[in-house]
């Protein structure tokens, strides 16, 4: 599988299988991931792979937490929950309205969608779970760069036959994640990733969401 290749068959993972990955194979995949590029060659990310029975007390702090009803509280501020609008909310609406209805969740079910957005702090059932952090001090572009580390590693795990969901809702909550993991302060949990081996029964792994057009995306300038 070629790079181009792996990007049309990389998507978002919601239902895994109980398989976890090798250890050897998961070494072997961030190590490669460590071939991503950042400014100045910082290498800003800082990754916490949490697995096995880690994982499963980390699920149940963090729905402790959820259920509690504190409100999100991101390390870098209300900015990571930004008010979609325009095109961008309409990508939003689109993209939720093709996972419930692939789920045969409908539009007036709202437990059945809460439910369903309940399982971004239960990892989507994946064996690991990684978490992105980096120096606060590093801002945007130190997230710029741990944005495109993640993405490449999305594309290895691709490759492997692994399964991944990027999350920006693994960020809302860091306190339990904190405090469970000990992060020291000075360090800001960005945004996480499960992944495993998909379920290719799952409903939810029906989805495949659409994109602009390159005439909507890139501007060609000569």
């Amino acid at each position: 599988m070629d790079v181009r290749e792996a990007l049309f068959a990389r998507q978002s993972t919601r239902a895994f299988l109980d398989k976890p990955v090798a250890p050897a194979l998961l070494t072997s995949i961030f190590e490669a991931a460590q071939q991503a590029p950042s400014n100045c060659n910082t290498q800003p990310w800082q990754t916490i792979i949490v697995s096995g029975c880690a994982r499963d007390e980390l699920e149940r702090a963090l729905a402790a937490h959820v259920a509690s009803g504190e409100s999100p509280a991101p390390d870098f501020g209300p900015s990571v929950l930004p008010a979609y609008a325009g095109v961008h909310r309409d990508r939003q609406y689109a993209a939720a309205a093709e996972l419930y209805t692939a789920m045969d969740i409908e539009r007036g079910d709202k437990l059945a969608r809460t439910r369903a957005s309940l399982r971004n702090w239960s990892f989507f059932g994946a064996p690991h779970v990684a978490l992105f952090t980096m120096d606060r001090s590093l801002g945007l572009m130190g997230a710029v760069d741990v944005g495109g580390y993640a993405h490449g590693l999305a594309l290895l795990l691709t490759v492997n036959g692994i399964g991944s969901c990027p999350q920006a809702s693994l960020g809302y909550f860091p306190a339990p994640i904190r405090e469970y993991l000990d992060i020291p302060d000075h360090m800001g949990i960005l945004f996480g990733m499960s992944f495993g081996y998909p379920d290719p029964h799952a409903l939810a792994n029906r989805v495949r969401t659409g994109r602009a057009t390159v005439l909507d995306a890139v501007r060609f300038v000569e």
